[in-house]
């Protein structure tokens, strides 16, 4: 997560932020809008450096060029608008092609076809749970910095504190566990209360 405008700038460290945590790892398949510099960002973190093939002719062989591995699939979201509605959703292979595109889309368990509508969900569960960021309202953020530590603080409570409904699960008995994002990530065994979150040492030793 990366707070602050959406900008080239801004683009390039949450996408080196995310290669970092997952150590570089491929994922089965990125997805997002058509905010231009994903693309171009993307390439430049997840890109091989190729040299072309030689072409026998006189003059300078031309020099390395960042290609998108093999590896690397990535599709957007283009919404086609008439009047201010939204008339056609169509899927756009960024790099992969549409066929290894489609391959993790049968194995997912979320969805069939390539969508923004997980991150737009949590984009209004965010307005919801932090007022400064709901649209038309007085109480938006006068200072950077309030307004990143109270969005940490949203996004925080909301993976450790808040019960999903549609995460939980049936025990042995039968009966509904709740389970918060956290956990069904594997990242925590209960439903963390906010003062137990609040005096957790952010360091451990």
């Amino acid at each position: 997560m990366v707070v602050g405008k959406r900008t080239e700038e801004h683009t390039r460290l949450l996408v080196e932020d995310f290669y970092a945590r997952t150590e570089g790892r491929p994922m089965n398949l990125m997805t997002s809008d058509e905010h231009a510099p994903y693309a171009t960002v993307i390439l430049e973190v997840y890109g091989v450096q190729e040299a072309p093939p030689r072409t026998g002719k006189p003059g300078r062989p031309a020099g390395t060029r960042t290609v998108a591995p093999e590896s690397l699939l990535y599709a957007t979201v283009h919404k086609t608008r008439e009047k201010n509605r939204v008339v056609q959703v169509e899927a756009r292979v960024v790099y992969g092609t549409a066929a290894g595109v489609q391959q993790p889309l049968e194995r997912s368990s979320a969805s069939p076809a390539v969508n923004t509508s997980f991150v737009e969900r949590h984009n209004g569960t965010d307005r919801h749970r932090n007022a400064r960021k709901g649209r038309k309202t007085y109480q938006f953020s006068k200072d950077w910095a309030v307004h990143e530590a109270a969005t940490q603080l949203s996004y925080g409570s909301y993976n450790f504190c808040w019960p999903v409904r549609t995460l939980r699960q049936r025990d042995a008995d039968g009966r509904w566990q709740l389970r918060t994002p956290a956990m069904a990530a594997g990242l925590a065994d209960h439903v963390w209360k906010y003062d137990e979150w609040f005096t957790y040492p952010a360091v451990q030793r």
